[in-house]
């Protein structure tokens, strides 16, 4: 198994089977995400230094702009993707396995979680996991101790209020809260000005 193999069966959504080839390479992969996330949650990093460690996490360049408070954590980092202006505060966990899209000018606040995976229901197979992708578009702010389960699109310019839960996608420029979200209403026409 390789990174481009592996990439391909999660964002493909197989399953991952617990104890099989495509599991022994996540842990792999886990294994490094922790050493690299471990140097960049240790001490004091200037800017340039943390994008450089997230380059290295994610196996591809982050823009200029992208801003991280750590500490972060991530089980893989190889299947997320970042654009331009993002923002992540401190305390974000992401389990990217399944596929993490940011657009632009996205921010996200202290101690969001997105997760990509979920365990099989049927306790004989409750090992396997099954990945779904989450979509973030451009503009999004996700509040502070959110989180955003496997399979979700936040559409752009969208609010995810702090401490939501959310199940299921969100349509653009509107505001969702709640556990789990649900919509609370659209953004007015001032507020998108």
């Amino acid at each position: 198994m390789d990174l481009p193999a592996f990439l391909d069966h999660l964002n493909r959504g197989l399953p991952v089977e617990g104890g099989s080839p495509v599991h022994q390479f996540m842990h792999q992969l886990s294994q490094e995400a922790l050493a690299i996330t471990g140097m960049l949650n240790t001490g004091y990093h200037p800017p340039e230094e943390i994008r450089a460690l997230f380059s290295q996490l994610i196996g591809k360049p982050v823009d200029e702009s992208f801003t991280l408070f750590p500490p972060f954590t991530t089980d893989c980092g190889k299947n997320l993707s970042l654009g331009k202006e993002v923002f992540l505060n401190a305390g974000c966990r992401f389990q990217d396995q399944g596929g993490i899209t940011i657009g632009n000018g996205v921010l996200i606040g202290h101690n969001v979680v997105l997760s990509t995976l979920n365990h099989d229901p049927a306790p004989a197979r409750r090992a396997w996991l099954h990945p779904a992708p989450i979509v973030i578009g451009d503009r999004v702010w996700i509040g502070s101790n959110a989180t955003v389960l496997p399979g979700v699109t936040i559409g752009d310019g969208a609010i995810v209020a702090a401490g939501a839960v959310v199940t299921k996608d969100v349509a653009p420029n509107t505001v969702v809260a709640g556990v789990p979200a649900r919509l609370l209403r659209p953004l007015t026409e001032e507020e998108l000005q």
